[in-house]
């Protein structure tokens, strides 16, 4: 999506092209009128030297020059009514995101500053005007995903059905371990008796997240046909599984903990013991509390950190549980109210000081006071446990790929009608003009 990442070639093409840059010759005429701007003839010479250079380094044909010469006109004209909407927009690229930019560049192509600048003047292309190219085709992509981002929509079922898809072709061959608790539930069994099935299951659920093993409470509460082996049913492929294991398996990796889902002769819970021949992605979550203090004008910095100070030594000394001084003290009331604890999240959706911090806590530690942009904090890690998110990263895979294809196909419709939009004067300097006007 972003031309400016795609390859240093794209980009010398393109440098090559500005020579509007450089102080114009005096043979330099207009060659092209879009809306409110011009294409000189020095552009398009300029471009269409390097495109020459380019296919000759790499063997390439060309078409005739007549073809070639409309082919840049036509890559100018696009780029020109892309920067006008960029200008609309007020989007400017200053020095330093262009700097970055640069550096990322060369990281992915392997190259040094100075030996970009050596490969750019072996071509004729001075380093300050490839800089400004640079500038000007990050500020055309800015201006292009704005307006296209817009016209995208992506339903949820199509995320669904392409990441059902994907878990198929995944899935080819992969073998799983799994263990099974059944809750049953007769068939002449009353509301009341269905619900404390369900209630059993979920109690069962959470037990084994917080790592009860799965082994004894199936020796204890299920009623399947492998209760007796702990619920294990050893090595199955998805397709020589019991249908409603491998409807709800999908693409969960080892350790997962599914359900309880339900079934015509009960609840049913699933471990997924071990897996063979599937990539999955797991990650870690923490649980953690915290006490924040704010600072104002009559709170400074120190204030608030000695408050915390005084806190903390009170939690360990016994002389104030944790729960109480975060709902005295915090200025957080989500967490305040519910003792200061924040749940079971990943590290990476905090502030990076509040993230550091919790990456860094030993389980039961609380931490010294320390500042972010919210105000000073203390913070104890409560709880680390790994989670799967196979399934969330195949859909997430689902969702990229959707949207790659819908930006690629709103892009083109969208310069389309950018361009039958515009105003574009096709001169001839030897006979008049030719317009084009929409």
């Amino acid at each position: 999506m972003k031309k400016w990442k795609s390859s240093l070639l794209g980009l010398m093409i393109w440098g090559a092209a500005a020579s509007s840059f450089a102080a114009p010759t005096e043979m330099d005429k207009v060659v092209t009128i879009v809306n409110d701007s011009v294409i000189l003839q020095s552009d398009i010479d300029a471009m269409l030297k390097t495109v020459r250079l380019n296919a000759a380094d790499q063997n390439q044909t060309l078409p005739a020059t007549d073809i070639l010469t409309e082919q840049v006109k036509e890559k100018l004209i696009i780029e020109a009514l892309q920067i006008q909407q960029a200008e609309q927009f007020g989007i400017r690229i200053d020095d330093n995101k262009l700097d970055q930019s640069i550096q990322q560049m060369l990281k992915q192509q392997q190259m040094t500053l100075a030996q970009l600048q050596s490969k750019l003047a072996a071509s004729g292309i001075s380093y300050a005007m490839f800089r400004e190219q640079m500038r000007r085709d990050i500020t055309a992509s800015e201006a292009r995903t704005i307006q296209v981002r817009r016209r995208i929509n992506i339903l949820p079922q199509e995320v669904d059905t392409l990441a059902d898809q994907l878990n198929a072709q995944n899935l080819q061959g992969v073998q799983y371990n799994v263990s099974h608790i059944q809750i049953r539930v007769e068939e002449d069994a009353d509301k009341a008796e269905r619900d404390d099935a369900e209630q059993q299951a979920k109690t069962l659920v959470k037990e084994l997240n917080n790592g009860a093993d799965f082994a004894n409470l199936a020796y204890s509460y299920s009623k399947g046909p492998k209760a007796l082996q702990g619920g294990e049913w050893g090595w199955m492929r998805q397709e020589e599984m019991p249908t409603i294991f491998a409807d709800e398996i999908k693409s969960h990796g080892k350790g997962a903990i599914i359900g309880p889902f339900r079934s015509g002769i009960g609840y049913h819970i699933i471990k997924i013991n071990d897996v063979k021949g599937l990539e999955t992605v797991s990650v870690t979550e923490v649980k953690a509390r915290h006490i924040l203090v704010k600072t104002s004008v009559i709170q400074s910095d120190e204030a608030a950190k000695r408050q915390l100070e005084q806190a903390r030594q009170a939690i360990l000394a016994g002389d104030q549980t944790f729960a109480a001084a975060a709902e005295a003290l915090s200025a957080d009331p989500g967490s305040a109210a519910n003792g200061g604890e924040l749940g079971w999240h990943t590290p990476d959706i905090y502030v990076p000081e509040f993230k550091d911090k919790v990456e860094a806590l030993s389980k039961g530690v609380i931490s010294e006071p320390f500042k972010t942009v919210h105000g000073w904090h203390i913070v104890e890690v409560m709880d680390r446990r790994n989670v799967d998110r196979t399934d969330a990263a195949v859909k997430n895979r689902a969702y990229q790929i959707l949207f790659s294809r819908k930006f690629n196909e709103e892009a083109q419709a969208w310069l389309q009608e950018l361009r039958a939009g515009a105003y574009i004067e096709q001169l001839d300097n030897n006979e008049g003009a030719d317009d084009e006007r929409s």
